[in-house]
């Protein structure tokens, strides 16, 4: 039964990754898989379960002393529906959260015109500096919203500055690699950082201290390296103002929404490092006071302006819940082949077969140009439970466990790879597929022209990482 499990994730992350051939959306398959491989975790015996999660089943039986007097069966089946379920049902939920609202704030603020308010301010006719500009900006933005939001503003900028679709392009090659190379420094910059960072694997302040110099080197190789392709000026087609086009809401609103929004998603890691609460505390907190703000601001400028479309309310109903349901399904689907102990097996397999952090690391990363992030991390994560110091101590290999610990070298470069991995193919990331789709890029073409300029900005990074190590 466990074998079938692997086969069914498998087949399952293949219809996935087949999304558009089948034209079946890959929440659907996501929430479909998590569900039937906890349906089929039930089913492979009693037993076998209690052998598998032997300190975890003796743990619950202790919280509930009331179930020893029911049948193995009947505790069994408590055990996992009512314990096992839960739990991770726990640690998925406050992820969801996290996300849902920021996605609510990113979509607040790009209803306002908030990112209109730093695009329209790019005037250059060098392509070559433009092609620098759109690069660092998508760095820098993708550490404070998600790596969607960010290529989709990338990209409608791109459009209104360049004609030639060979240059528009290039220029979304960058955005892809950009953005990645962003989220990955940031506790806040992509979905797999979050996890770690909720998880607690990692903390924000050592995020911004090994991670930004080997994220930052990875893009600019491909920077250094697409600048010399590009040639010649643009001429920019007329550019429609935000105002002409939303209905003439006051620049002071428009940008103290933007301020408000950005202020309040870079509040979180702040938030968390005082309260230690969990990072979705902050965010709803941000968007609590977000919403107040709003409603207020609307309510003095009633008369004025038209708002029923832009307030909180409207806005939920925008959000992109596929997504949320596809983290739900797949995130589930991992954490059932984490109870089974496969996770655990495939630890065990690399630790003895590689053991090397570093290698394992890299061979996640290329992984993650194929295959989604998330599910590439939350296996990760339940491979390896974070270390701790006593663990070390009584370890037999007390060197290579230390790279475990909160904050350790695995963790800190499985953030980066998972991250920036994904550059390579332009399916292998949110940001590739968002600016595939919307740029009409071909999979050969960018086979081509972008997967080895941005495998060699991933090793440059971990080369980064790796003398970042050595001195410090």
């Amino acid at each position: 039964m466990i074998t079938l499990m692997v086969v069914v994730f498998m087949l399952g992350y293949i219809a996935i990754a087949m999304e558009h051939q089948l034209r079946i959306n890959k929440s659907a398959t996501a929430i479909t898989l998590g569900v039937i491989l906890w349906t089929m975790y039930i089913f492979i015996g009693d037993a076998q379960i209690v052998e598998i999660n032997k300190e975890s089943f003796d743990f619950f039986l202790k919280l509930h002393p009331e179930a020893l007097k029911n049948s193995l069966s009947s505790q069994v089946n408590s055990f996992v529906g009512n314990y096992q379920i839960l739990n991770h049902l726990g640690d998925i939920a406050s992820i969801l959260f996290f996300l849902l609202c920021a996605m609510t704030i990113v979509e607040l603020i790009d209803s306002h015109g908030g990112f209109a308010i730093i695009t329209k301010r790019i005037t250059t006719k060098n392509k070559r500096k433009l092609l620098w500009i759109v690069g660092i900006l998508s760095f820098f933005l993708s550490s404070v919203l998600d790596n969607l939001t960010t290529s989709i503003v990338m990209v409608m900028l791109i459009r209104k500055l360049l004609p030639e679709q060979t240059d528009r392009w290039i220029f979304g090659g960058v955005v892809v690699i950009a953005a990645n190379s962003g989220g990955a420094w940031s506790p806040i910059g992509d979905i797999t950082t979050i996890m770690l960072w909720i998880n607690e694997n990692v903390t924000s302040a050592k995020l911004l201290e090994h991670l930004f110099l080997p994220s930052l080197v990875s893009l600019l190789v491909p920077l250094a390296i697409l600048s010399k392709k590009i040639k010649g000026g643009i001429i920019p087609d007329k550019v429609e103002t935000y105002e002409e086009a939303e209905h003439h809401l006051p620049y002071r609103f428009r940008l103290s929404i933007f301020i408000c929004g950005v202020g309040g998603l870079i509040f979180v890691p702040i938030f968390k490092s005082i309260t230690h609460l969990p990072p979705f505390m902050g965010i709803l907190l941000s968007l609590g006071f977000l919403w107040i703000f709003s409603e207020i601001i609307y309510n003095l400028f009633r008369r004025t302006v038209s708002h029923g479309m832009r307030r909180i309310p409207f806005i939920l109903t925008k959000i992109d819940m596929p997504t949320i349901l596809f983290f739900l399904g797949i995130l589930m689907a991992v954490a059932a082949l984490e109870s089974v102990g496969v996770l655990h097996s495939a630890a065990n397999f690399l630790d003895k077969e590689v053991h090397n952090t570093y290698l394992i690391n890299t061979i996640i990363g290329l992984l993650s140009s194929v295959f989604d992030n998330v599910p590439l991390v939350a296996a990760s994560m339940g491979m390896y439970p974070i270390a701790s110091p006593e663990m070390v101590q009584a370890s037999a290999n007390p060197d290579y466990l230390s790279h475990f610990v909160q904050d350790g070298t695995f963790w800190q470069l499985l953030t980066f790879c998972a991250g920036t991995g994904g550059s390579i193919l332009i399916i292998g990331s949110a940001a590739g597929v968002v600016v595939m789709g919307l740029e009409k890029i071909d999979f050969l073409w960018y086979l081509k022209n972008i997967t080895l300029i941005a495998l060699l900005g991933f090793f440059a990074g971990i080369g980064t990482f790796m003398l970042q190590m050595l001195i410090f």
